[in-house]
């Protein structure tokens, strides 16, 4: 029950950054420019400094035998939801297939992960999102353009989140040790995460039709497959886990059960497909995710007794 309520609680507080999105844009205070920028300061800077962060810890046996599983059991836990939606979805609904199957882990995965979890369990949730990039950029590609030629290798090595990824590994590892004053800022940083990703979230609301998201029926099924069918899955698998590892089963959950994405609209603007039609998925899933994930997180913190 614990969990369940701080995890609702930091969702209404990300709600809230979330309406002053929609304000701004609304009232002509950001544009949808400026929305871009802030992702890109997200992109770039934010969310790598919260990975390097994160595997700024000592060096145990334990958070050793840690970091193979849990880039192991993320493999397995996206390769699941990626079946699940290529099955019902198909190359049909290329939107929807890559939507449902890549969950908003890094912006709003990582900050519910530190509120429920605490600080040390972002060094698990790290590895969900280095794995969900890379499959984004490669499989996700290939869904949403149809041609394997699209997948651009230098674009997967030089993604800033896969570069912290390897940067932060290599730290951990070899214990390499950084000045107060670096920790400081990469803290700093990396507290800008979910009040911006939110913001950026609430600019998508403000230029999508608000009716239209609310009573098109083709986007609940998505949203129902993303926020309760692909995370129950997923619990049944990690189900199968020790007791031991309860506390990184929680953490990689709450990866899995975060709402779609908003990459794949970014992905059907850039390829030629329906951006409104992204743009509501993520809207609706989001809105959709303050009732599914506390309920989800209620579910297993029983199981699991976290």
């Amino acid at each position: 029950m614990d969990a369940a309520l701080i995890l609702l609680k930091q969702l209404i507080s990300m709600f809230i950054f979330m309406g002053v999105g929609f304000v701004l844009f609304r009232k002509k205070l950001i544009t949808e420019g400026g929305s871009k920028e802030l992702s890109n300061l997200l992109l770039y800077i934010v969310l790598p400094a919260v990975i390097i962060r994160s595997y700024y810890v000592e060096r145990t046996p334990s958070y050793l035998k840690g970091l193979g599983l849990s880039f192991g059991l993320s493999a397995l836990l996206l390769l699941l939801a990626m079946v699940v939606s290529g099955l019902l979805f198909g190359r049909r609904k290329r939107i929807e297939n890559i939507g449902v199957a890549f969950s908003n882990c890094g912006f709003m995965g990582i900050p519910l992960v530190r509120a429920v979890m605490g600080e040390e369990a972002v060094f698990f949730c790290s590895a969900f999102v280095a794995i969900l990039l890379l499959l984004q950029w490669t499989y996700g590609v290939y869904i949403m353009t149809d041609d394997k030629e699209a997948i651009s290798v230098s674009k997967i090595f030089t993604n800033p989140v896969l570069i912290a990824t390897v940067i932060g590994v290599a730290i951990f590892l070899i214990q390499i040790p950084l000045p107060t004053v670096a920790v400081t800022a990469l803290d700093s940083l990396g507290a800008l995460n979910a009040p911006v990703a939110m913001i950026i979230l609430g600019v998508y609301l403000a230029q999508a039709n608000i009716r239209s998201i609310f009573t098109d029926k083709k986007i609940y099924w998505a949203s129902l497959i993303r926020l309760a069918v692909i995370p129950l899955a997923s619990i049944a698998v990690l189900c199968l886990l020790p007791d031991t590892v309860n506390p990184m089963k929680l953490t990689l959950l709450i990866s899995a059960s975060a709402p779609i994405g908003a990459n794949v609209a970014i992905f059907s603007q850039k390829v030629g497909l329906d951006y409104t039609h992204a743009v509501k998925l993520v809207c609706l899933s989001t809105i959709l995710s303050i009732i599914s994930m506390p309920l989800l997180i209620l579910v297993a913190s029983h199981l699991w007794l976290v």
